[in-house]
């Protein structure tokens, strides 16, 4: 039996709604490229164009409009059973601790959705280190807390993503082959950490030109020329490319993890949770 997703279905009505996969990214937490790739399995499973390209851009056509009608009612009904269905009303305010680069792209796409469902439940968002989330100074902090954990390092935290280690930069400025210029986040970061162990690894020179713990500046320095830093492929912004080449080394994986504090809200900060891994997964 076909099924369709309604996650690509919410994917292609935020695009119609609001005119571009750009914006529609930038709601949902996602690339450009997975927003492309979304629609065209929705495209493939249904056997017909949704959009026709006027110059540099995608326009919905006649059957995409058909679609769009249809898939409204159809995630209307999908919220509307979570709400009959949710065997408690949801309140209380939750901490929530998370690495600056998820709360750039992946808060977005759930404190909306998270907050219709549950009106009642008011989140208190910190965005830090992962060393910082998980100190015994923060212990009593948070509600619930999403860290960067090194694969061989044990953990207590439940594991929702293995993920990869990437270079980030602009493709559009050459890399220096003299020496490497590196954008990364102060001491203590997961990625700082394990890009300059492998490039001692290297003969390759480099040197840290710029250090800043919050993706947005980390971003606007490399869009200036700074050089080029590293992150978790699933945080990589739009802004940024992915950077491959023959004398970067291979930066291996790292593990997202999620850790339950002892709370008021026991059942909101499991709701949270699922949330968070249901958009890492996707």
């Amino acid at each position: 039996m076909k099924q369709l997703s309604l996650d690509n279905l919410r994917t292609f009505v935020t695009v119609i709604d609001l005119g571009g996969y750009a914006k529609a990214g930038e709601k949902l937490g996602r690339s450009q490229p997975a927003i492309s790739l979304q629609l065209k399995k929705l495209e493939q499973q249904l056997a017909t164009s949704l959009f026709d390209k006027v110059g540099q851009r995608h326009q919905v056509n006649h059957e995409g409009l058909k679609l769009y009608k249809t898939a409204q009612q159809m995630l209307s009904l999908n919220d509307e059973l979570f709400r009959q269905f949710q065997p408690v009303s949801l309140k209380g305010r939750l901490r929530l601790g998370i690495p600056s680069e998820f709360a750039t792209t992946l808060l977005p796409s759930i404190i909306g959705e998270f907050s219709y469902l549950y009106p009642n439940v008011s989140l208190e968002v910190t965005s830090a280190l992962s060393k910082s989330l998980l100190s015994a100074d923060n212990a009593q902090g948070f509600d619930l807390v999403m860290a960067l954990i090194d694969p061989e390092q044990p953990t207590e935290g439940q594991l929702i993503l293995n993920d990869e280690l990437v270079w980030v930069g602009d493709k559009n400025r050459a890399l220096s082959q003299e020496s490497l210029a590196l954008v990364l986040a102060p001491d203590g970061c997961v990625y700082r950490s394990r890009v300059i162990s492998k490039l001692k690894m290297q003969t390759l020179k480099w040197r840290i030109s710029y250090t800043n713990a919050d993706l947005s500046g980390i971003t606007a320095a490399i869009k200036q020329g700074l050089g080029i830093s590293a992150l978790a492929r699933s945080s990589v912004p739009e802004q940024l490319d992915i950077i491959e080449h023959p004398y970067l080394p291979k930066l291996g994986s790292i593990k997202i993890c999620l850790f339950l504090k002892a709370s008021q809200h026991p059942q909101a900060s499991a709701k949270l949770a699922e949330f968070i891994q249901s958009r890492l997964a996707s």
